[in-house]
């Protein structure tokens, strides 16, 4: 786990934000109203209140930000050298140093201004004490812009640096730009870092995680090094050169055998021997990399004198190729295996470990003579062992079969269950049927009922009890059942050619349509059914009374052509309509279709609303500093 995170570090508001937001605070916090009858004490107090507060808050926010920086001093000397590089560290510590300096200012105008104030002798007074103390505040605040925006710049770049661990087990590449570090630590950990085709690709430290005997480390990729004096390099270069001053982990020097990096072996060989002195006790491995275009084997004698030089001086030379994959793994096992031991040298020869063994004593039995001496077996044991051997081979297990069978084997227990009937084993057996546990049902008696109702059975067959007599209504069910199966064709005809009309019309009600008798008698007739004698049936009456034509009430004579033609004219809330209930029911219909618009006449949705006439949180006046529980 890591020792730092920079991602916590709160955000550092500019000059002008900083004074709005404590006095703003000051003003909702605070109260406002001082009345005629207050007393001078009461005054007093009122503004010392209003100064203390201010003063609090500025402190408060200035001491977060110096909590929260961390301190050069106090942390690991890997990120107290990498922010020294990215920042400068003097500008750092003094950017640092004056919010400091503003703080205790604050601090001491604050106690100043309370001193004065307890010798204000109006309300005036008073008042332009309080004004005079918050204006030095807020110049001294004013003061402090460039380097509160200093350390908002730092805290964003500090949020944005990856988290690295100094004291894990960590992987360092490094080398001249474009040989494939990123390409490397791609392959072999879960980051994914930017490769293109041009130096300086990576211009920041880049980490990557990967599991190795199941342990966690991190690979660090680090930008380019190129070869000249220390004071030369620029701020990408030497964050490179702080990783590999201060990381204790091991090294792998990546170069590019086939020069397409724009430099040539003895150029990268030049640098090797400049920066050698940073990998001193650190396991290091040289990394021959793009063997996919050319290898070591196929180099001048020159250049294989190189890589020869570096084995005869105990250095690791494994070719790779991030293309094809080729020795990837072949350098992450064998440098990891490496920092590994490295580490357990170390330990052993610190004195803690001394420590630890000093306090362990191991007991190593040491040999009487070279007599060989067997394993006693009592006689018991032996004879045992003798009558449980058989000659019938054993039964195979479910094990057995599972190491036999392979990825074909599934667990089968049912195949155990002993029952009577043992096709009987991979029946379904539900438990709960309509409702009922079938566990409640259960008689174990059931076969013996059951073999005695058969019986029973036999009997009543034997007997005759079950043969009849072929019925003498079969022809006349025949033509029952004949007859009910044509109307029910005819029903659906009818259906259909209902379906088929055109609804989109006005629809008569059922009861109004003329029902013609001949018509209705002539398709029942067709059917089978008898349709004479039906003078007195229901369909006669109700068709007598619907097409019964109403009497025409007596008039008088119109007197002119017009005044006749405007009186046989039907009203139009009447036309249409059946008689004098529907009239009624129309009417009851409109008028509630009416309702929702007459509830809605007085409003729409363009007009102004004023949903709450006088809100509270305008006019319910200041909220005294308290709990808030009651909202």
């Amino acid at each position: 786990m890591a020792l730092y995170n920079f991602k916590k570090i709160t955000v550092v508001p500019s000059a002008k934000d900083f004074i709005d937001l404590t006095l703003s605070k000051t003003q909702r916090k605070t109260p406002t109203v001082i009345h005629k009858h207050y007393q001078i004490h009461r005054i007093r107090h009122f503004y010392m209140r209003k100064v203390k507060y201010t003063q609090q808050n500025y402190h408060d926010r200035l001491t977060q930000i110096l909590t929260d920086f961390p301190k050069l001093d106090d942390i690991h000397p890997f990120y107290a050298d990498l922010m020294n590089v990215l920042y400068d560290k003097d500008h750092y510590k003094l950017a640092l140093g004056q919010i400091n300096i503003a703080k205790n200012l604050i601090d001491n105008v604050a106690k100043d201004y309370v001193r004065l104030m307890k010798y204000g002798d109006s309300l005036y007074r008073c008042k332009q004490l309080k004004r005079a103390a918050l204006g030095r505040m807020c110049t001294i605040i004013k003061r402090q812009k460039q380097s509160l925006e200093y350390l908002e710049q730092v805290r964003q770049h500090l949020s944005r640096l990856p988290t690295i661990d100094p004291n894990t087990r960590t992987l360092l590449l490094c080398g001249y730009p474009n040989v494939g570090k990123s390409s490397f630590i791609n392959k072999v950990t879960r980051a994914d870092v930017e490769v293109q085709p041009y130096a300086f690709t990576t211009k920041s430290l880049f980490v990557g995680h990967m599991d190795y005997k199941y342990l966690r480390w991190q690979v660090v990729d680090t930008p380019g090094i190129l070869d000249h004096p220390l004071e030369d390099r620029n701020t990408i270069e030497m964050q490179a050169i702080t990783a590999l001053a201060h990381l204790r982990a091991a090294v792998l020097y990546v170069m590019d055998v086939s020069e397409q990096c724009g430099h040539s072996l003895e150029e990268q060989v030049e640098l090797f021997r400049n920066i050698k002195p940073l990998f001193a006790n650190k396991p290091l491995i040289i990394v021959a990399n793009k063997c996919d275009v050319k290898r070591i084997a196929e180099l001048p004698e020159e250049s294989q004198k190189i890589f020869e030089t570096f084995e005869a001086e105990g250095f690791s030379v494994i070719e790779t190729s991030t293309l094809t994959e080729e020795g990837v793994i072949q350098v992450k096992t064998e440098a990891c295996d490496r920092l590994l031991a490295h580490r357990v040298d170390t330990k052993m020869k610190g004195n803690k470990v001394n420590e630890v063994l000093n306090r362990l004593h191991l007991a190593v039995p040491t040999k009487r003579d070279n007599k060989e001496r067997l394993p006693f077996i009592p006689e018991g044991a032996a004879g045992r062992k003798k009558r449980m051997e058989v000659d019938t081979p054993r039964r195979k297990s479910e094990r057995d079969l599972e190491l036999e069978m392979g990825d074909d084997y599934v667990l089968d227990l049912q195949k155990y269950w002993d029952l009577m009937n043992s096709s009987e084993k991979y029946d379904k057996i539900p438990e709960i049927w309509e409702g009922h546990n079938i566990l409640d049902y259960i008689d174990p008696d059931i076969m013996r009922k059951l073999e005695e109702l058969e019986k029973e059975e036999e009997l009543r067959e034997a007997a005759g009890e079950y043969e009849s007599e072929p019925e003498s209504e079969d022809e006349e069910m025949m033509e029952i059942r004949q007859l009910a199966q044509q109307i029910r064709e005819k029903k659906k005809l009818k259906i259909l050619q209902s379906k088929e009309k055109d609804t989109r019309g006005p629809r008569m009600p059922r009861t109004a349509k003329k029902v013609q008798r001949k018509v209705l008698e002539k398709e029942m007739t067709d059917l089978g059914l008898d349709m004479t004698n039906k003078d007195d049936a229901h369909y006669v009456r109700r068709s007598r009374s619907v097409t019964r034509k109403r009497k025409r009430d007596e008039s008088e004579t119109p007197k002119s052509v017009a005044r006749s033609r405007s009186s046989s004219r039907t009203p139009r809330d009447v036309s249409g309509l059946r008689d004098e209930k529907m009239v009624k029911k129309v009417k009851i219909m409109a008028k509630k279709a009416q309702k929702k618009m007459n509830r809605m006449g007085r409003k729409g949705e363009s007009d102004r609303h004023i949903f709450d006439l006088k809100p509270k949180h305008l006019l319910a006046g200041k909220r005294k500093s308290g709990k808030t529980q009651r909202r």
